[in-house]
């Protein structure tokens, strides 16, 4: 069998080849990708069989490249990764397998703003201004939420934290704003000092096939980001919470309910939780996320239940929605390693050691 991973060079297609490399059912196909190619040590790594230097989706000749590589490659199936080509898919599709959430779903979506509209009078999701960086600029500029208050860019199909800070006062705001050449427009949202999560969920026709919820709780090289987050979790845990499971799901009916749409595809919502521990929305990722490989490693592989379904195999995925975690266990990630997943951890004593 021939697969197509696209945004090969990124950590979250990476994160997927590996969990269809330990499948069973697909870990002898050959894995295409295709990628802009900037991420040198995707390139180079050797996880895909051959990889493709593709344009930027929004260039003139993208769909003609692409329309090569399909017909010289003649995958069985597709997995579509970055954000802004799930939503170019969506909405002009290809002739080969692909499980996509629904066009108008992934144009709400993607956006931010949109999302917390939606969400917003559901209390959902965090009070939140978008605001441009000219106004906070302004000398009798004033923060709606007051301080702290959490700043980061409100671009659709931003990653990685981009422009993600905690700014206690005006002066950090503005300073934040004005070092961030790149970015037009922030979102202002309260600070939530809770746990961290992402959801993944995947739907067949409106019906939901597969959930699984992770922790972030520290991050790779967060001492080099100012927020402290740098989109890459370095310790996690796999959890099991009919609360976060709840609003993750409410979250997805109304943006469906929003835009007419049947759930289809992949998505996985972020939340962080309030002083309380209240789960709140902050973003719906169209695609899939780092994590996707730890829940591979535990025995719960999300890449694999979705090329399933996108060939047309749905009978062949188990009968159970959710799997039941260990509550001690822990996914640890490192720059120059591949992904840990331990069922049972316990800190380690000084005198004990670690044997292989």
């Amino acid at each position: 069998m021939k697969i197509i991973i696209t945004g090969a060079c990124a950590v979250s297609a990476r994160s997927v080849v590996r969990s269809l490399r330990i499948s069973e059912k697909f870990n002898n196909s050959t894995f295409i990708g295709w990628d802009m190619a900037t991420t040198l040590y995707g390139l180079y790594e050797g996880l895909f069989d051959r990889i493709y230097k593709v344009p930027v989706v929004s260039a003139p000749n993208y769909r003609d490249i692409i329309s090569q590589i399909l017909e010289k490659e003649k995958p069985d199936a597709i997995i579509v990764v970055p954000e802004v080509e799930v939503l170019y898919w969506a909405e002009h599709p290809f002739d080969v397998p692909c499980l996509l959430p629904p066009a108008d779903f992934c144009k709400l979506a993607i956006s931010k703003k949109e999302v917390f509209r939606v969400l917003g009078p559901h209390n959902l999701v965090p009070k939140s201004f978008q605001v441009l960086k000219t106004d906070i600029m302004r000398d009798n500029y004033e923060s709606p939420l007051g301080f702290p208050v959490w700043i980061r860019d409100a671009s659709a199909g931003t990653a990685s934290g981009k422009g993600s800070f905690k700014a206690e006062n005006i002066n950090e705001l503005r300073a934040w704003a004005e070092i961030n050449t790149g970015i037009d427009e922030f979102q202002l949202s309260q600070y939530l000092p809770g746990g961290n999560y992402g959801v993944f969920m995947i739907f067949d026709n409106g019906m939901l096939r597969k959930l699984a919820i992770a922790e972030r709780i520290d991050y790779i090289m967060a001492k080099v980001a100012v927020s402290g987050i740098t989109g890459n979790t370095c310790k996690g845990r796999l959890l099991n919470d009919d609360r976060i499971k709840r609003t993750a799901l409410k979250a997805v009916d109304l943006i469906c309910e929003e835009t007419n749409s049947t759930m289809n595809g992949l998505v996985v919502c972020d939340m962080k939780a309030d002083e309380n521990g209240v789960p709140l929305v902050t973003e719906i990722n169209i695609r899939h996320v780092a994590f996707s490989s730890s829940f591979a490693n535990a025995g719960f592989n999300i890449s694999e239940y979705q090329l399933l379904l996108a060939l047309g195999r749905g009978d062949e995925l188990t009968e159970e929605v959710e799997m039941t975690f260990p509550k001690n266990n822990l996914i640890l990630r490192d720059v120059d390693g591949q992904p840990i997943y331990l069922s049972e951890y316990k800190p380690l004593k000084e005198g004990e050691f670690i044997s292989k």
